[in-house]
């Protein structure tokens, strides 16, 4: 038996029946149809357009994720057929509708590492901030590009002054001249500027084909099969007939404990101390499967985001703090995004004919975000612990 950390339970509280879950879900269909209604209407429009699409993608996604979870916690007491069926679409269609939104801020997430690791003034943040920014709205794919292919111009005339021995810079009129940077962060720079242009290629190609599979997705049979399905839902719940005077709290209670197993399964020991390093074992090995150690630390995610979608159905929006709770899931959901992004440095490093300033860059660059992953375990397993202890 885990040992017990969050308590969503209280047994002195009033029972939560499937009366609840039925309120819940039609709420979040609800919600799913009023973000597809608002995806419709701005979907082909101008000015602003692509901003209020993106966030009707968003909101279209975090309603199936919330059906979809509630689903799966509390199976038992809905139609198993019914449940069965639409489970997967709706996992379908929240990570078709993704993809595009995970690529670009990929792509922003490393160049701006890029930028930030190879300490020139003139890899410019602002360029690749916006760029980020725009390609998060859902803006088009030029504005990321351009701003990409600035930062790595502006690299690459930089490095070619290092290694013209230009890096003796003039004397300032009020102090000595520049000292030259060292040889491995001018090879690192040169190397930023051209693995900065790979991945803004490869990345801003993935997005490019993620949005037409999205758009393709949204236009599909499939997808209208869905939007079917959610919107009898939004009417009526297909719960079993004894749901509506079951408690909740037991199905809740068993989400709780699979999370705390999971949990329990995790090295916290070795993520107790930060940049261990242990996450750069086998990182650049010819083998493009995701890194070993990263599925464990994914599945307690998910398991989060089930354990949080069960107090949604309990307490709606008055459910008790969690001490730790919030810190733990933005620390997960870092984790994620910097495993992601050490995969998309060490699949470009694995690019044929690159060369030896771009291959180390890449490198640097996979190192960089392994290091990023072991820090989110350390902030994992503090705010775990915080959690633990407000619990008690």
């Amino acid at each position: 038996m885990a040992q017990r950390h969050l308590d969503p339970t209280d047994p002195g509280a009033p029972e939560v029946t499937g009366d609840a879950l039925a309120v819940y879900l039609r709420a979040q269909a609800t919600e799913f149809l009023r973000a597809l209604r608002l995806h419709r209407e701005t979907g082909g429009s101008a000015a602003g357009g692509a901003q209020e699409t993106g966030d009707a993608a968003r909101a279209l996604r975090r309603s199936a994720r919330r059906i979809s979870g509630s689903l799966h916690t509390f199976r038992p007491l809905l139609d198993a057929d019914w449940s069965e069926e639409i489970r997967p679409e709706l996992a379908w269609l929240s990570g078709t509708l993704g993809l595009e939104h995970a690529y670009a801020a990929r792509l922003e997430r490393l160049l701006l590492a890029l930028h930030r690791l190879s300490g020139a003034a003139v890899f410019p943040e602002q360029s690749v901030v916006a760029a980020g920014t725009a390609a998060q709205r859902g803006g088009s794919v030029a504005a990321l590009a351009g701003g990409a292919r600035a930062a790595a111009t502006a690299g690459a005339r930089t490095a070619g002054r290092a290694q013209a021995g230009l890096a003796e810079a003039p004397q300032d009129a009020t102090g000595p001249a520049r000292p030259a940077p060292a040889p491995d962060r001018g090879n690192l720079t040169v190397g930023a500027a051209k693995a900065g242009a790979l991945l803004e290629r490869q990345l801003t190609l993935a997005r490019t084909r993620a949005h037409s599979t999205a758009l393709q997705a949204l236009g599909s049979s499939r997808f209208h099969a869905v939007a079917d399905k959610v919107a009898l839902l939004a009417s009526e719940v297909p719960l079993t007939p004894a749901a509506p005077g079951t408690g909740l709290r037991a199905l809740a209670a068993a989400a709780e404990e699979r999370l705390t197993d999971s949990v329990a399964a995790l090295p916290l020991l070795t993520a107790g101390h930060p940049y261990n390093a242990q996450a750069l074992v086998h990182g650049l090995s010819p083998d493009p499967a995701p890194h070993p150690q990263d599925g464990p630390w994914h599945q307690v995610r998910l398991l989060l985001r089930l354990h949080r979608y069960a107090r949604e159905v309990l307490y709606g929006g008055g459910a008790p703090a969690e001490t730790g709770l919030p810190a733990a899931g933005l620390a997960l959901n870092r984790h994620r995004d910097a495993s992601e992004a050490a995969g998309a440095a060490a699949q470009a490093a694995r690019t044929p004919r690159i060369t030896p300033a771009t291959a180390y860059a890449l490198g640097v660059l996979h190192a960089d975000q392994r290091h990023e992953v072991e820090a989110a375990r350390f902030a994992f397993q503090q705010a775990w612990q915080k959690q633990a202890v407000g619990a008690s």
